[in-house]
C-alpha cells in the first residue's frame, strides 16, 4: 500500500520580526490621553461642574482654619468638617442627601453611646475604666460590622461604618482628654458645619438631581432598544454574505459599524446605574417637573426592568445575525416584507413609549399595540404558510432515501460540479405552488455557501465547502449529509423569527409597566 506522508510547516519568527513586534508595542503618549480626557468631559458637562464644586466646597471649609479670626473660635476639630465634605459630597443631590442622612445618623448614634459608656467607665476609675472601653469597641465593632451586611440595611452601610470610627474616636480621645461629653460636643458641631457647606453648594450651585439623570436615562434606553431592532433586523435582511468579516476578528472590535447595537448592550448593563439612582432620588425634594413629595422613582427602575426584559431578545436576534450556522438569502428574503412590518411596528411603539415618559404625557396607546400584533400575526402566518420551506431537507430526505442511497453510487464516479441539475434528475422533490421553491432547488449548495460567507459554516461540528470538492467524488452519504447541513441552515431563520414574535409578546409587559407609571407619577393625560 502506498502512504501518503503528510508536510508540516513550521513558521518560526525571526528575532527582527520579534524586534518589531516589541518596538510596534504602544506607547503612552500624553496628547492621546489629553484628547481622551477632553472627549471624556465632553461627552457629560456634568462631570466638570461635579468636580469644580467638590473643590469650592473644600475651599469654603479650608477657609475657617486658613483665616485666624474662624480658627480662634473653633479650634483644631475643625477638620473634621473637612473630612465631612470629602465624605458627604456627591455627585447627584440625591446621593449628598442621603449620605449626608448616614452621616448624621451614625455620628449622632456613636456621639451618644459614647458619652453613655465613657461616662460609666469614668465614674468606675482605675483599672476598669481602660478595660470597659477596649470591650465596649469591640463589641460596637463586631456589631456595626455584622448588621451592614444583613440585605435590608445594605443602603445604610456607610452609616454602620461612621457609628464605628466616630466612637472609637471619641471614646479614644475622652479617655485620654478625661471629658467624653466635650469631645463628643466639638465633633458635632465641627460635622454640622462640614454638612451645612456640602449641602449648600450641592444644591444651590448648578445642581444635578438623580430625578433628572434617571429620567434622560431611562428615555434614552427606549430608543437606544429601538434602534438596536432596526440595525439588527435590517443587517439580516439586507446582508447576502458575500463580504462578511471572520467572526472572531468582529468580536475583537465590539462590532464598530453597529452602534446601535453597542448602546442596547449599555442598556443590559444599566440595571445598577438606574437602581442607585432610584435610590438617590428618593432623598430629593421637589425640583423641575417633578413638583411632587414621595415622587414614584422606583418605578421608573420597574420600567427599566421590563425594558431590559426585552432588550434580552434583541442580544438574542443580534446572536442569530453573527452566527456561523445561516439561512440562504433568497430564504430570508421570502419573508422580508413580513419582518420588516412586524419590526416596524414594534419599534414606532417602543420610541412612542418612550416619548410618552419623555413628556411626561399619558395616552391611549391601543390602536399601535394592535397594529404591533396584527403584524406579528401576519408574520406568524406566513411562517405556516411556507414551512415547506422550512423542512423540505428532511422531507426529502425521509421519502428519498434509498433513491438518494442509489444515485450517490452513480455520482460517485462523476467530478463535482458547481450545479445541483445531478441530484434533481436523480429524484422528484415534491411540487410547491410557490415560486421561492423552484429558487431554491435551482440554487445549489456550494453557491449558497459560497454566497453566505467563506467562514461561515452550516453545520457543527464545522466542515467547509472545500472538504467537499478536495475528495474528487462524492460519498455515498454525501447528499443526505448535504441535505442535513440545508435543513440546519433553515432552522436559523425558523429561530431569528421566533425571536422577533417573542420579543412583540413581552412589549405587552413594557406596555403595562409604563401604564403603571403614568398613573403613579400622574402624568398629563393627552386630550383625545
Amino acid at each position: 500500500m502506498s502512504e501518503k506522508k503528510a508536510s508540516i510547516e513550521i513558521d518560526i519568527p525571526s528575532k527582527l520580526q520579534e524586534t518589531n513586534n516589541k518596538s510596534s508595542k504602544p506607547s503612552f503618549s500624553c496628547k492621546e490621553w489629553i484628547l481622551c480626557v477632553w472627549k471624556f468631559a465632553k461627552e457629560d458637562i456634568n462631570r466638570v461642574l461635579y468636580s469644580l464644586k467638590m473643590g469650592f466646597a473644600v475651599l469654603l471649609v479650608s477657609l475657617l482654619i486658613l483665616c485666624q479670626a474662624p480658627y480662634q473660635v473653633f479650634g483644631v476639630n475643625i477638620v473634621w468638617a473637612i473630612l465631612t465634605v470629602a465624605i458627604m459630597f456627591e455627585y447627584t443631590v440625591g446621593a449628598t442627601f442621603g449620605r449626608g442622612f448616614n452621616r448624621a445618623f451614625g455620628t449622632l448614634a456613636a456621639a451618644i453611646l459614647a458619652i453613655a459608656i465613657g461616662e460609666l467607665a469614668l465614674s468606675t476609675g482605675g483599672i476598669a475604666e481602660p478595660i470597659i472601653i477596649g470591650v465596649s469597641i469591640f463589641i460596637v465593632g463586631v456589631i456595626t460590622t455584622f448588621i451592614k451586611l444583613l440585605p435590608s440595611f445594605v443602603p445604610y452601610e456607610s452609616g454602620f461604618r461612621i457609628i464605628l470610627f466616630t466612637y472609637c474616636l471619641i471614646i479614644v480621645f475622652g479617655y485620654r482628654m478625661g471629658s467624653p461629653f466635650r469631645t463628643a460636643m466639638d465633633r458635632l458641631y465641627s460635622i454640622a458645619i462640614g454638612g451645612i457647606i456640602a449641602v449648600a453648594v450641592n444644591v444651590f450651585i448648578f445642581p444635578i438631581w438623580a430625578g433628572e439623570q434617571l429620567h434622560k436615562e431611562l428615555v434614552n434606553n427606549f430608543n437606544s432598544v429601538a434602534d438596536a431592532l432596526e440595525e439588527c433586523v435590517k443587517k439580516y435582511l439586507e446582508d447576502d454574505g458575500s463580504e462578511h468579516p471572520e467572526f472572531s476578528n468582529t468580536v475583537v472590535d465590539e462590532f464598530p459599524d453597529e452602534p446601535a447595537y453597542r448602546k442596547c448592550r449599555s442598556t443590559l448593563n444599566s440595571s445598577a446605574k438606574l437602581e442607585s439612582l432610584g435610590n438617590s432620588a428618593k432623598w430629593e425634594p421637589p425640583h423641575g417637573r417633578f413638583q411632587r413629595f414621595f415622587y414614584p422613582w422606583l418605578e421608573y427602575v420597574k420600567v427599566g426592568a421590563v425594558l431590559r426584559y426585552c432588550a434580552y431578545e434583541v442580544m438574542a436576534l443580534h446572536g442569530i445575525l453573527h452566527s456561523e450556522i445561516q439561512a440562504p438569502y433568497n430564504l430570508r428574503i421570502t419573508f422580508q416584507k413580513e419582518i420588516q412590518e412586524a419590526t416596524s411596528d414594534a419599534t414606532e411603539l417602543i420610541r412612542y413609549l418612550g416619548k410618552d415618559i419623555c413628556n411626561m404625557r399619558r395616552s391611549l396607546k391601543t390602536s399601535l399595540l394592535k397594529r404591533v400584533h396584527s403584524s406579528t400575526e401576519r408574520l406568524q402566518r406566513a411562517i405556516k404558510v411556507h414551512s415547506y420551506l422550512l423542512t423540505s431537507a428532511n422531507e426529502l430526505h425521509d421519502n428519498s432515501s434509498q433513491t438518494i442511497l442509489s444515485t450517490s453510487s452513480d455520482l460517485s464516479n462523476q467530478p463535482v460540479e458547481p450545479d445541483n441539475k445531478c441530484i434533481e434528475k436523480s429524484y422528484n422533490p415534491p411540487s410547491q405552488p410557490n415560486y421561492a421553491t423552484t429558487e431554491l432547488q435551482r440554487e445549489s449548495y456550494h453557491e449558497m455557501m459560497r454566497k453566505q460567507s467563506r467562514r461561515r459554516l452550516y453545520s457543527w461540528p464545522s466542515r467547509e465547502v472545500e472538504a467537499f470538492e478536495n475528495e474528487g467524488g462524492l460519498s455515498s452519504d454525501f447528499i443526505p449529509r448535504m441535505q442535513t447541513l440545508q435543513s440546519t441552515a433553515t432552522l436559523s431563520l425558523a429561530t431569528f423569527t421566533s425571536l422577533l414574535v417573542e420579543f412583540v409578546a413581552r412589549l405587552d409587559h413594557l406596555v403595562e409597566a409604563v401604564e403603571n407609571l403614568s398613573k403613579t407619577a400622574k402624568f398629563k393625560q393627552e386630550a383625545l
